[in-house]
């Protein structure tokens, strides 16, 4: 028996929640915790611009450890993660999307950009109920914040074209478990319409 799930009703405002779109994550040639994603960016691009144009909250996160004792076990499940050394040029956001002025950049140690950060004090304050998530990967830190925003009580859109994974049956696999359970996947021209209207 297969089990039924809504499409959310639409939020009054939402924010942009780029996720782990970093160097360490976006650039192949520099980092083993990367894959090739030049259609994902571009996507954000697009997004990005849709934000700005709105005038409408936009948050980047980033992975940074500046201490041996910072997710411990998750860097030793996953010994990668180590790379990841805080003021290194891995955690800077890549540039083709970099952070305009008085855009924050909030620094995670865990899958999450909630866990153990002010991103959910952050998203109050600017008086958004939605957050529109895309980044890197979907599998991972994307489908940890996509859980946690809407544990938070936000509606959480994920546009299918602006996340991705180094595995593409996982990248899927997580993207259906998303819709069904957490999170409105739409097309990206269909969430630029959205953000549009």
């Amino acid at each position: 028996m297969s089990l039924h799930s809504n499409r959310l009703a639409p939020a009054r405002r939402y924010a942009l929640v780029l996720v782990d779109l970093s160097v360490g994550f976006t650039d192949p040639s520099r980092s083993r915790l990367a894959a090739p994603c030049d259609e994902v960016i571009e996507a954000n691009r697009r997004l990005l611009a849709a934000f700005r144009e709105r005038g409408d909250p936009v948050f980047f996160t980033t992975v940074a450890y500046d201490a041996a004792d910072q997710s411990r076990v998750f860097r030793e499940k996953l010994p990668a993660l180590n790379d990841l050394v805080a003021g290194s040029a891995l955690v800077e956001i890549d540039a083709r999307v970099a952070p305009a002025a008085g855009e924050t950049v909030v620094v995670k140690r865990a899958a999450s950009g909630f866990f153990g950060t002010d991103l959910a004090a952050r998203l109050r304050a600017a008086g958004v109920d939605g957050v529109v998530v895309t980044g890197l990967t979907t599998s991972g830190c994307v489908r940890a914040t996509a859980l946690d925003a809407l544990q938070h009580d936000l509606r959480v859109l994920i546009p299918e074209q602006a996340v991705g994974d180094r595995d593409e049956a996982a990248h899927r696999a997580n993207l259906r478990d998303l819709q069904l359970k957490y999170a409105d996947v739409v097309d990206l021209d269909a969430c630029l319409a959205l953000l549009g209207r």
